[in-house]
């Protein structure tokens, strides 16, 4: 649903139940932070805001692939999965994309992306529970996905902006 025939990203519906929306929610998200990549070189993608920050578009791939790990794999699958670019759960960490590249970056957040929505689909239901290793304690895949979901709403905000900084793209 958008008025723009260059964007591609498929719009959540309107109705649907609980974990249909959840999905199709994340997954717009998802793709939003794809878009307001597409078209830039390394050198662009790696462009920083203004100082003091090191914020990136790269820096935001490489930090919601960090997302998708922690709060599917780790808390689903392996607890003790190691991060991608932390050797410490320092999720911080990943915004520095000073010597990444798109061939580094995209590929590992797609591969967490792609694990994030085979966990989702083979749970029984949204009640599956995982235990999230930093809290020590259960948490509902329900709980995960709008986690997640608002991670995404944050950042594609800062993608936004950024964005805007590198070569004057603005919207949706």
């Amino acid at each position: 649903m958008t008025a723009d025939p260059l964007d591609l990203r498929i719009g959540p519906p309107t109705f649907g139940s609980e974990r249909e929306m959840l999905r199709a929610f994340l997954d717009y998200h998802r793709a939003t932070l794809a878009m307001k990549c597409e078209g830039l070189t390394d050198d662009e993608l790696r462009q920083q805001s203004m100082p003091p920050s090191t914020l990136s578009l790269l820096g935001l791939v490489r930090h919601l692939a960090e997302v998708e790990r922690a709060w599917f794999r780790r808390v689903f699958e392996d607890g003790a999965a190691p991060m991608l670019w932390s050797d410490t759960i320092d999720f911080q960490a990943a915004y520095d994309a000073s010597r990444s590249s798109r061939a580094e970056a995209f590929p590992a957040w797609e591969a967490e992306v792609e694990n994030s929505r085979r966990i989702e689909r083979e749970a029984e239901s949204l009640d599956a529970a995982g235990r999230q290793p930093r809290w020590e304690e259960e948490v509902s895949l329900r709980m995960v996905m709008i986690h997640v979901l608002l991670e995404y709403g944050r950042h594609n905000g800062h993608a936004d902006f950024l964005r805007e900084g590198i070569d004057g793209t603005v919207g949706a």
